[in-house]
């Protein structure tokens, strides 16, 4: 049996329409898929995949955002002799079912393949969003690769919490494949065989810090490389006393930065100081925050204050949620696709 690629660009969780349509945000889009078709021709791909989240609103789509998307999937049908597009959760119209998905005008595309269904070829499964009982059928079958867009118990959401097992699928379950790489949470992370493979880009202060997003390539039979978009926009929090220290080690072009004042400055020192950052390091924003933790923590004894963000707030009291009334895993689901 031939192998499906010989070597495959693979990238995730790209969201056209992020950010109530922000045209920056698109324009980053179509600024990284150029990027991804560079470097699948440096690398001899022939072979490109999109492993899910495609768009980001899955009840209407900005015309606007609908141009952008059209003209990225074009250029990959023209890039790549072969390309395997994976609708995630948010590309369905409805979460549980799979009959409505905002890119099946691409299905029109040569060399588009638009896997709504399962896909099994040269020792590859590529699997849809499951919905229903879709989650029982990955003990039975094997292979040496899968993808999808699976949502695993016990790895980390975009919210940097874990997500909880519900008693359906597992990571286990996927014993009989040698590698599984999924899209889905947005941190790359790695147990036993399966892989998330990260984001296209960071894209929220949830993202604050990490710049290992990108894309993956994947030679047949090698271990994957992972690769990071030279211009993606990062999101980072400092202390000032730091970059007042240190900030030209720290800022980097197209940051998003969230700045801590823990030491004091008048009005005037403050704007100076931001505009100097932002015109020297090229930021997208700088943003100066009071430090309100270093506030609460000299009133309270060590121990007594949990910092969390809203995310990981609403996660804990939905996963808490005991009602015969109300099913906490729908809730969640609910939630997260807001």
């Amino acid at each position: 049996m031939a192998n499906l690629f010989k070597k495959a660009i693979v990238f995730t969780d790209i969201h056209f329409g992020l950010k109530s349509n922000s045209l920056l945000h698109n324009q980053d889009c179509e600024q990284f898929v150029d990027w991804i078709i560079a470097t699948g021709k440096e690398h001899g791909c022939e072979t490109g995949m999109f492993l899910g989240d495609w768009h980001h609103h899955r009840a209407s789509i900005n015309l606007q955002t609908l141009n952008f998307s059209l003209q990225a999937l074009e250029k990959l049908s023209n890039a790549f002799s072969q390309f395997f597009f994976i609708p995630g959760n948010h590309d369905l119209y409805y979460r549980d079912k799979r009959d409505i998905h905002g890119a099946a005008w691409a299905r029109h595309l040569p060399n588009i393949h638009i896997c709504n269904d399962w896909f099994e070829e040269g020792d590859v499964i590529i699997a849809p969003w499951l919905v229903g009982d879709d989650h029982k059928r990955i003990q039975k079958m094997s292979s040496k690769y899968m993808f999808g867009h699976f949502e695993l118990p016990h790895f980390k959401m975009n919210a940097m919490v874990e997500m909880p097992d519900h008693g359906e699928i597992q990571a286990a379950h996927f014993g009989h494949y040698d590698k599984v790489f999924s899209g889905h949470f947005h941190l790359r992370q790695h147990k036993n065989n399966i892989n998330y493979i990260g984001n296209a880009f960071p894209h929220n202060f949830a993202d604050a810090g990490d710049d290992k997003r990108g894309c993956m390539i994947l030679d047949w039979g090698a271990e994957p490389e992972y690769h990071a978009w030279p211009n993606q926009p990062l999101y980072n929090v400092f202390d000032l006393s730091t970059l007042l220290d240190r900030g030209d080690q720290l800022l980097k072009p197209n940051m998003h930065v969230r700045v801590q004042l823990d030491i004091e400055i008048s009005y005037e020192e403050a704007g100076l100081i931001k505009d100097t950052f932002i015109s020297k390091h090229n930021l997208r924003e700088m943003a100066l925050m009071p430090n309100k933790r270093s506030a609460l923590e000299e009133d309270l004894a060590p121990g007594e204050v949990k910092f969390e963000s809203v995310d990981q707030i609403v996660t804990d009291q939905i996963t808490k949620i005991e009602s015969e009334f109300y099913d906490p895993k729908l809730l969640l689901q609910i939630y997260q696709a807001l």
